[in-house]
């Protein structure tokens, strides 16, 4: 069996992926103790907190490095909003930015011969591309050759998400081998409206107040000719979401769901995690404000797991993960 580790773990949308098609994970880690508590509550096991903290030779051996290092540096609203506070952003920013150097640290120290990271869209293009040539250069100096995909969640659930997939093998544990991301699903897996409960608790519901306010913000908007404001969904009609944040706890805004003679209303946390391709069963043992942050900041499971159904063969047939394993 292919052996994982799960760095920026979250609550494991990315082991969990892999996990079904057929990696065991051996390590993780994620500073959030919120996210802690739902990882262990699904995975069994509480995850190692700050990976900084973790000597390269305390980790264990393994086939497969796992993550989805922290997007806010990167991300457009990320930036957006480092600017307007004047803080930095991408490498520049010595609290999330530069953790790219610990994945670079455990390559170096472990060589596994292939990894799987997730990011979103615009580290392609953050800092005029300097970031992402940073990073590709980083890992083909580490021995690894480099496939890229942004992938749209949109093909797997009713959202559209664009995440960045970076794998990579190591040219001389798997010589010559060649990757290939699978093609999109003619089809999704799941619709709106297996997503989408048929009633919610009152408390979802947006107040009279708050949605005068996000309707007179979105008017505001459009008579610039800005396309800001609240997102509007009807399960009846089988739409496709914004993509899910994790600010969503703040308003909602960019997913509300409507009903027929009352306000909108805010997906609850199981509807998110549905919306991210997690299965029912899986335990939200959190507040619903800490719920919202944790699967805004996660991964479509449902998408990450194709690619991880094409990637494990790959390193199979290199001569791991079984009893000819190097």
């Amino acid at each position: 069996m292919i052996r994982s580790i799960d760095l920026f773990a979250g609550v494991g949308g990315i082991r969990l992926a892999f996990e079904r098609a057929g990696a065991q994970c051996v390590f993780s880690s994620e500073w959030d103790k919120f996210a802690q508590r739902t990882y262990a509550a699904n995975h069994g096991t509480a995850p190692t907190g700050d990976i900084r903290a973790v000597a390269s030779a305390d980790i264990p051996d393994h086939e497969l490095l796992l993550a989805g290092f922290p997007c806010q540096p990167f991300s457009i609203s990320g930036v957006s909003k480092k600017n307007a506070l004047g803080r930095k952003h991408g490498f520049a920013d010595e609290h999330q930015g530069n953790l790219f150097f610990e994945i670079a640290r455990i390559l170096a120290a472990k060589q596994p011969p292939a990894f799987f990271l997730e990011n979103v869209k615009h580290l392609q293009h953050h800092d005029r591309g300097r970031t992402f040539r940073v990073i590709r250069q980083m890992v083909e100096d580490l021995g690894y050759a480099l496939w890229t995909q942004v992938v749209d969640a949109r093909h797997y659930v009713p959202q559209h998400r664009e995440r960045i997939f970076m794998v990579g093998l190591h040219r001389q544990q798997l010589p010559g081998v060649a990757f290939a991301f699978p093609p999109a699903p003619a089809q999704r897996a799941i619709t709106l409206r297996q997503v989408i409960a048929p009633q919610a608790d009152a408390r979802y519901t947006l107040s009279d107040a708050l949605w005068q306010y996000l309707q007179a913000y979105k008017t505001k908007h459009q008579q610039r000719g800005n396309g800001f404001g609240y997102g509007l969904i009807d399960p009846e009609r089988d739409d496709c979401t914004r993509t899910l944040s994790a600010r969503y706890y703040k308003d909602g805004a960019e997913i509300l769901v409507a009903q027929a003679g009352r306000n909108p209303r805010r997906l609850t946390p199981r509807e998110c995690a549905r919306l991210m391709g997690y299965p029912d069963d899986f335990i939200i043992p959190v507040s619903d404000t800490q719920a919202y942050k944790q699967f805004g900041n996660s991964v479509c499971v449902t998408a990450v797991e194709a690619t991880a159904r094409a990637l494990l063969p790959v390193v199979q047939a290199g001569g791991y993960g079984s009893a000819a394993a190097r």
